[in-house]
């Protein structure tokens, strides 16, 4: 198994920007605000990186398969516990969020004990976008551009909330579904 390819590094990467995400965020000034954004961005966009370069140079890796989600869940939870300590987020939505990414993945993980297969689905990866988009907004928390960064940030993570809560029942809708069919072939 080769771990020292571009995808692996690219989820490494993902997880090394958590302590800038942290360093930037918890400073304040309009400046750190942006740069947490813009590091927080890149560490983003490294997820749909990571996935593509993997599929299309044939180097999916078990090690990726396994890094790649914890990554991108450490990386948001980061984030959005850091946006709760500054009081741009409400705890009660984070708590939310962060236990529905610790239940699916548990699903997910027992699931394969039981030899189903539980794909990311639509409304997971929507989920995941709005969920960034609501932390950047969180994290710039001014009017930018013309744009109110703060106050689009808290309507997407309320819509994130909605959308992590929908696609969390989906989960274990769907894994109940297979797993009744799975047992009645059995």
């Amino acid at each position: 198994m080769k771990l020292n390819t571009l995808p692996n590094w690219l989820t490494i990467g993902r997880i090394a920007a958590i302590p800038a995400v942290i360093l930037l965020t918890i400073r304040s000034g309009r400046a750190f605000g942006i740069a947490a954004a813009l590091v927080f961005s890149a560490a983003a966009i490294t997820d749909i990186l990571d996935g593509y370069f993997a599929r299309k140079t044939g180097q999916v890796s078990e090690f990726g398969k396994l890094i790649d989600p914890i990554a991108d869940k450490m990386l948001i939870a980061t984030a959005m516990i850091m946006l709760v300590h500054l009081q741009r987020a409400p705890a009660w939505i984070v708590a939310f969020i962060i236990s529905r990414e610790f239940a699916v993945s548990g699903l997910r993980a027992y699931a394969t004990t039981r030899g189903v297969v539980i794909p990311a689905n639509f409304p997971g990866k929507l989920k995941t976008t709005i969920q960034v988009l609501a932390v950047i907004g969180l994290m710039v928390n001014f009017p930018f551009l013309g744009i109110p960064f703060g106050q689009l940030g808290y309507i997407l993570l309320i819509a994130a909330l909605v959308l992590t809560l929908w696609s969390g029942y989906i989960y274990f809708r769907d894994y109940a579904t297979e797993a009744g069919s799975y047992q009645d072939s059995g």
